[in-house]
């Protein structure tokens, strides 16, 4: 080939492999803004039985294309107590035979398929409302990782005959170890090793890749999946991160090995399918399936192994933060000291985030210490609430523009909110946890369920409002607030459950009435507080009417 094609090639290649990571995320990005609630309730409800764990966790991959998602999502549930390291590591296993099975899915050539998918998938984001059009942004990532798979095709077909192209992959037929390790760094660099497989797959089967060479870069994907998700969670507790380095250790070393035997026997393949493409997309999906399948039993002493040689550390999760991005030297400057108040409001969501996740253990197992703790916290959210205020109050004084002095008053109100959050977590649900230990009493299992599964919901609110906050993107907000009303209907729809548990007359549920009750109203009054960042973004954009949303 001459030189101007090689720069095409080069081009085409680039540009459908970018096409295929941003569908991918696309996809996934769909599943966790329409969807994430329900797959925080599924994981939370599978924390009884290691099957039904893998089970879930394949099902959230599936729906996220993504076990590294599955992965951060159980290491939060860890660490707020949902669920133990060994159910999360089963989870993982799971998770990991999901994102082989979305390959299987993604690889399947059906002309009828890409238009359909779009012309549904645009309808549906163009006339639905924020839950439905996430549901479009699906159907139009998948078609647009069906349509990048048909331009690596295309871009690669000329190479297949090509003597130099020829050359350079007979050598990583040859060489599987630097194959494995391309595969492992070209998964880490994408960020997605279901992205890195369906290219190695397309590649092999334009005739490109050796099967073994293919083979070997699959498996390194594998590695390279799994050191994501270990990248990720290194600033989280010990607690969490053990199931995370075993599924490491797990699929890392039994890709290794996988990878080892092939170079040995690499007529092995040929057990797998009759074409080159179809053995190396069944060797993935039956190298997580087989690593299920052989370590879920024995999860339990893997996870014992593992608090050998990772024991727990003291928690500083709640160590009050002396620092404070209020910078009086900028008062001068309005512009910059309203940049320091937004970054002093999203250093008061995040606490207040690890206070909400801190509390829900505390209605199982009272701590006096962690009461101390998240009333200390309280005390510091509360401080940083008048800290805003003065600040805010000094810039005033200077004079304001229109714009500058109504995003002053915005994060007054915001900062307002926060604190009210903060009370509302420290002087009711700590009083109830505390109030539930004291009496001696306990949830009817339903209720519990029903107070864990609201919670869930109202982190992945919280977690959405800081996400708002810092990228202030008008649909996220707009889904922000649109999530306080679905918030309101949940809580009454589970207010009704509740007086239909006292009318069947149990125990349970009615000793502990009051205190299911105040939680749920609580629990709504923290999604309310935090909802409220999404208001003024909405107002500036034209999606606010003077009482609801347009």
């Amino acid at each position: 080939m001459g030189e101007p094609h090689i720069i095409l090639f080069l081009l085409n290649i680039a540009g459908a492999a970018a096409l295929l990571i941003w569908a991918v995320r696309l996809v996934r990005t769909g599943v966790e803004r329409g969807f994430a609630a329900h797959l925080r309730i599924w994981l939370r409800h599978s924390a009884n039985n290691r099957w039904l764990a893998a089970g879930t966790g394949m099902m959230a991959a599936v729906f996220l294309q993504s076990s590294t998602a599955v992965a951060v999502l159980a290491s939060n549930f860890v660490v707020k107590g949902g669920i133990t390291a060994t159910v999360g590591l089963a989870i993982l296993l799971g998770a990991d035979v999901g994102s082989a099975l979305v390959t299987q899915f993604l690889m399947v050539r059906q002309a009828f398929l890409i238009p359909l998918l779009l012309l549904v998938g645009v309808a549906i984001f163009l006339r639905g409302q924020t839950s439905a059009q996430q549901i479009g942004r699906i159907l139009i990532g998948i078609a647009l990782i069906f349509v990048s798979l048909d331009m690596i095709r295309a871009a690669t077909g000329p190479l297949v005959g090509d003597p130099g192209t020829q050359n350079v992959m007979a050598y990583l037929g040859r060489d599987l170890l630097t194959a494995f390790v391309l595969g492992a760094g070209f998964a880490w660099v994408v960020h997605s090793s279901v992205a890195a497989v369906l290219l190695f797959v397309t590649l092999v089967g334009q005739g490109v890749l050796p099967t073994p060479a293919a083979a070997a870069m699959i498996l390194g994907a594998n590695l390279g999946g799994a050191m994501i998700a270990y990248v990720l969670t290194l600033s989280a507790t010990v607690a969490s991160r053990r199931m995370v380095v075993a599924n490491l250790a797990l699929r890392g070393g039994g890709a290794i090995v996988a990878t080892l035997f092939i170079s040995m026997v690499p007529e092995i393949l040929n057990a797998f399918g009759k074409t080159p493409a179809r053995q190396a997309i069944n060797l993935h999906l039956a190298f997580n399936l087989g690593l299920a399948l052989l370590m879920l039993p024995v999860i339990r002493p893997t996870i014992a192994l593992l608090n050998k040689v990772m024991p727990d550390k003291p928690s500083t999760d709640f160590a009050l933060n002396k620092s404070s991005a209020l910078d009086p030297a900028a008062i001068d400057r309005p512009q910059r000291a309203l940049d320091c108040t937004a970054r002093e409001l999203l250093g008061m969501g995040q606490q207040i985030e690890r206070m909400l996740v801190a509390i829900e253990p505390l209605y199982d197992h009272w701590s006096s210490e962690n009461g101390k703790l998240i009333r200390a916290q309280d005390a510091e959210i509360q401080k940083m609430h008048f800290d805003v205020k003065l600040y805010l109050a000094q810039l005033g004084k200077k004079g304001l523009e229109e714009v500058l002095g109504r995003r002053s008053m915005e994060f007054a109100s915001i900062s307002s909110s926060l604190a009210s959050a903060s009370d509302t977590i420290t002087r009711i649900m700590l009083e109830l946890a505390e109030r539930l230990d004291r009496q001696n009493l306990q949830f009817s299992k339903q209720g519990r369920e029903e107070i864990g599964d609201f919670s869930d919901r109202v982190q992945s609110n919280v977690q959405l409002a800081l996400n708002v906050m810092m990228n202030q993107n008008p649909a996220e907000a707009r889904e922000l607030v649109a999530a306080k009303e679905k918030v309101r209907n949940v809580e009454q729809k589970l207010q009704r459950s509740h007086i239909g548990r006292l009318r069947e007359g149990l125990v349970d549920s009615i000793e502990t009435s009051n205190i299911h009750q105040e939680t749920l109203r609580a629990l709504k009054q923290i999604n309310t507080a935090f909802s409220q960042i999404g208001y003024p973004i909405l107002h500036k954009s034209g999606d606010l009417l003077k009482s609801r949303l347009t």
